[in-house]
């Protein structure tokens, strides 16, 4: 057995999302957002038609759960701030008692010692901005701005790391082009139209976040794909390529290199004319970041379909009849072998390390985070009252082993959060997947330390991975 270590500068963390764990959905002025509208939609959108109306109860608990935190000598937890609960509506006034929740999450994170990360954007999308037009209307983007300008000024001076979005590639293609996700609408043009407005409220949010806190770090966080071709064939090749400029250079593109990738334009031209681009935009989105945020699960296998064979969508992403990958409806997306975790994802360390290597290679001077990595497993309370998850400890070892792996190839990795801190709503498949580190008995609220969370509490104090 051999041990890697992390330098003491390495940032452990955690994060988890707003509407996954806060619960209080009309509680203290808080408006609708999408996945309200979206988890309340019958027949049910969501696994047992679960909703976040209570989730981990978060809003009520956070002391407690900042406490976690601290017991597991985390140096940042990574949150994000619920925009319909700063501000109802998406536009106009700010709400004192949502704005005054985030300052005492804040505050209790720094008494602790714990760098607060906020996240301005984690798919909830006040539904009122949804009604006019969401964020295939240019001015969604707008009201981003103005409400990354109150966020900001109000808690500014307290946040170590501002993040403009997370996983924007999911709001867009999975939002409005397969609609497994809220708003659930399947408009491919829409699709592409919310990509370039979602990087634009990156650009102009990330504008107000260096002109209000220049001190504060600048982030966004992507959930990169790693897309590999079935054959060496010139088809398959040319279906990674796609595949690649929809998932990864899409966003890539205009934030590091402030231009769409001439490829995607043409591979997708028969959708749209991206005349929603206007003059100046991409310079806008190029906004430099401080460090680039990396969330990474699984791996995806394509090849071209040839036209006449059984199809395939085993992208990982939710059962729908509509493809979130919009003008590239003819490659396939293929079952990769196992172990896999609960969600059905693959499980594959060493598309890790190639990411980030890829990164490493294409950005050079550019910072990157593990932002999200972790795994859901059917968790069970044993007789002996602990979770012993002996598959996620391995997962994450392996994992976090393709970090060092990476750094140790040259590459600029400065920390790493698990996801997540605490089993939650997990989106379309509601309560039934388990993510956490913690346990929630969703009936009770109790919070129990899964067997992952004391082994995580063990890496963070000593920086040694083993094995």
């Amino acid at each position: 057995m051999t041990a890697r270590n992390f330098p003491e500068s390495f940032l452990w963390g955690s994060a988890t999302a707003a509407y996954q764990i806060e619960g209080a959905a009309t509680e203290d002025g808080r408006g609708p957002s999408i996945w309200d509208t979206y988890s309340h939609t019958t027949p049910g959108r969501t696994l047992n038609g679960d909703t976040g109306d209570v989730a981990a109860d978060h809003y009520h608990r956070w002391p407690q759960d900042l406490d976690h935190l601290a017991e597991l000598g985390l140096g940042a937890y990574r949150f994000s701030i619920s925009w319909p609960r700063v501000q109802p509506g998406g536009s106009g006034r700010f709400n004192p008692a949502g704005l005054d929740f985030y300052a005492r999450l804040v505050d209790g994170l720094l008494e602790r010692g714990i760098r607060p990360v906020a996240t301005m954007y984690h798919w909830d999308l006040p539904q009122e901005l949804e009604d006019a037009g969401g964020w295939p209307a240019r001015d969604t983007a707008l009201r981003f701005e103005e409400y990354a300008a109150g966020i900001v000024g109000a808690l500014g001076d307290r946040v170590h790391t501002w993040t403009t979005l997370n996983e924007p590639w999911c709001s867009a293609y999975l939002g409005y082009g397969s609609g497994v996700h809220a708003p659930g609408r399947t408009e491919p043009a829409a699709a592409l139209a919310a990509v370039h407005h979602l990087n634009l409220a990156h650009g102009l949010a990330g504008r107000v976040v260096r002109e209000l806190t220049p001190s504060a770090e600048l982030s966004v966080t992507l959930n990169l794909h790693v897309v590999r071709g079935a054959s060496g064939s010139a088809a398959d090749a040319d279906a990674v390529r796609r595949i690649d400029a929809l998932a990864n250079r899409a966003f890539l593109g205009p934030m590091l290199d402030g231009a769409y990738p001439a490829d995607l334009l043409a591979d997708t031209a028969a959708v749209t004319d991206w005349s929603f681009v206007r003059p100046g935009d991409e310079k806008l989105i190029a906004v430099p970041l401080d460090v680039l945020g990396v969330n990474y699960y699984s791996s995806t296998l394509v090849r071209a379909w040839d036209g006449h064979s059984a199809r395939s969508a085993a992208d990982g992403h939710g059962a729908s009849v509509h493809s979130p990958w919009v003008g590239a409806e003819d490659v396939d997306f293929l079952p990769q072998p196992g172990p896999y975790t609960a969600m059905g994802w693959n499980i594959d360390p060493p598309a890790f390390t190639e990411l980030l290597v890829r990164l490493g290679r294409d950005h050079p001077g550019q910072p990157l985070m593990i932002t999200e990595n972790g795994a859901a497993f059917d968790d069970v309370v044993s007789a002996d009252g602990r979770i012993h998850d002996d598959r996620r400890i391995d997962y994450l070892r392996r994992h976090i082993g393709a970090v060092a792996d990476a750094r140790a190839l040259g590459v600029d990795v400065r920390g790493y959060f698990v996801w997540s801190l605490l089993d939650n709503f997990e989106w379309g498949y509601g309560y039934d997947r388990r993510f956490g580190i913690i346990h929630v008995d969703y009936d009770t609220q109790e919070r129990r330390w899964k067997d992952s969370a004391h082994w995580y509490r063990r890496l963070v104090a000593t920086g040694q991975l083993d094995g």
